[in-house]
């Protein structure tokens, strides 16, 4: 058996690692939450959930990873107890990182698609009618709509296929270098437009009034949500770059510098957002349309908006790309694990896979528009409720429990390896928060998810 491939860096790992949370949820969904949920209240509540909730969860899927060097359904078979079948949950979450791409390369193709559109002049000079108009014809046509998903799904695949350090590590570092440098570019060049400062005391400052007219339980429950789902918990998706850790360093201080990259690109995001709202008089209370037909026509008639517009659409398009291919790593690393298929022989089987499974939610915008599933929704949306609502939270819960139960991993050996390392380590007094308040806040979030 072939020794386990790490990561040639640390920075690397942090990278990567920091490349799967960051994607579509830090730079499309958090903006507009936070714009629907009164701004600054939001933030701050989204940073205290991200460390009470996220972070503990976090450090457990590195642990599971780490401690036994396997993906998903190994990584539980190498520490389970004899006769348990926690195992069984490794599957799932497999299935889950599965229903994860089929939307979400979908997605990152039309963050593709934005950018060509704006580096080519497609919308310069634009009205609003004409922007939106772009993205229904997209929307509308399967075989663009199938085009942009298939880059996506080949690049991420192609990427892989070089291995750990290699591929995913050597690209990928590449990759989030360039996203970090443009989004404080386009951060900067928001900040400069005339009536920003609007913007930023919107997103920056406090203001209990504009929380009480959205209802503070509903702003708590929007930033708890957010700060959960933000770090991609629950479906192996870290639990596999544990397995490609080093020992060095404590799962606390290698956690927190994962969130802390993947908060500041998501409150980054939000720089280059609303001042650039309030700049052009446009709401920032738009909800998912901000990214696709909102600030499009900011960038259209802006100056120099084609050249901001392929910038934001290139950061957004390396956001995604980031996740896609964490997660196809997942894939492979779970095939060589479980059936010992060797990593470049898996690589055209998963993308012809891949491309397949992906055609319903492109076709779900346009041959299949009138097929509505999961309360009515599109395929995309039907797909994202399943992972978002059910695998994710529930997924966590059965983490979180293998962790700090006797009948799992159990907390000594968890704490065992968390604290492996220099850095910051975890007291084991919080051992009662752990089992008994941190699963009634992730059972909140489902029960809530599912209402």
């Amino acid at each position: 058996m072939n020794e386990r491939e790490t990561f040639g860096s640390r920075l690397g790992f942090l990278l990567v690692s920091a490349g799967c949370a960051i994607g579509i949820g830090n730079v499309w969904k958090f903006p507009y939450e936070c714009g629907e949920n009164g701004g600054a209240i939001f933030v701050l509540f989204y940073l205290l959930f991200l460390i009470i909730m996220g972070l503990p969860v976090l450090t457990m899927e590195f642990a599971v990873g780490r401690a036994s060097r396997k993906s998903a359904v190994d990584g539980y078979k190498a520490l389970e107890k004899p006769g348990t079948k926690w195992h069984l949950h490794g599957w799932v979450a497999i299935c889950g990182c599965l229903l994860l791409m089929m939307y979400y390369t979908t997605v990152a193709g039309w963050m593709f698609g934005y950018f060509i559109k704006f580096l080519t002049g497609r919308f310069d000079g634009l009205g609003e009618n004409a922007v939106n108009q772009v993205f229904d014809q997209m929307l509308a046509d399967p075989k663009e709509m199938a085009l942009w998903m298939i880059i996506v799904v080949v690049i991420g695949f192609l990427i892989v296929s070089g291995g750990v350090e290699k591929g995913v590590e050597r690209i990928t570092k590449y990759m989030m270098l360039a996203l970090l440098f443009l989004i404080v570019l386009l951060a900067v060049h928001s900040l400069t437009l005339p009536g920003a400062s609007e913007g930023v005391r919107f997103y920056l400052l406090p203001s209990i009034e504009r929380a009480k007219e959205v209802g503070i339980g509903k702003v708590i429950t929007a930033a708890m949500n957010q700060a959960f789902f933000t770090l991609s918990l629950g479906v192996a998706a870290m639990e596999i770059f544990g397995s490609y850790m080093s020992k060095d360093r404590t799962l606390l201080s290698e956690s927190l510098h994962v969130v802390a990259l993947d908060t500041f690109v998501a409150l980054t995001a939000g720089l280059i957002i609303f001042p650039a709202c309030f700049s052009y008089s446009v709401a920032p209370n738009q909800g998912p349309a901000l990214i696709f037909l909102t600030l499009p026509k900011i960038f259209a008639n802006m100056v120099g908006g084609r050249i901001w517009g392929s910038l934001f659409f290139l950061f957004m398009s390396f956001a995604s790309l980031s996740t896609v291919t964490a997660v196809f790593e997942n894939f492979i690393a779970t095939g060589s694990d479980a059936f010992g298929v060797e990593r470049k022989k898996a690589v055209p089987f998963c993308i012809i896979g891949m491309i397949l499974l992906s055609l319903p939610c492109v076709f779900g915008y346009n041959i299949w528009q009138d097929l509505h599933l999961i309360r009515g929704g599109d395929v995309l949306t039907s797909e994202d409720f399943i992972v978002s609502n059910l695998l994710l939270p529930i997924g966590s819960l059965i983490y979180l429990w293998f962790c700090t139960t006797d009948l799992g991993w159990g907390f000594d050996n968890y704490l065992s390896e968390a604290n492996t390392g220099k850095g910051l380590r975890i007291s084991r007094r919080l051992l009662p928060y752990f089992r008994f308040i941190l699963p009634l806040m992730i059972l909140f979030i489902l029960i809530t998810g599912l209402i």
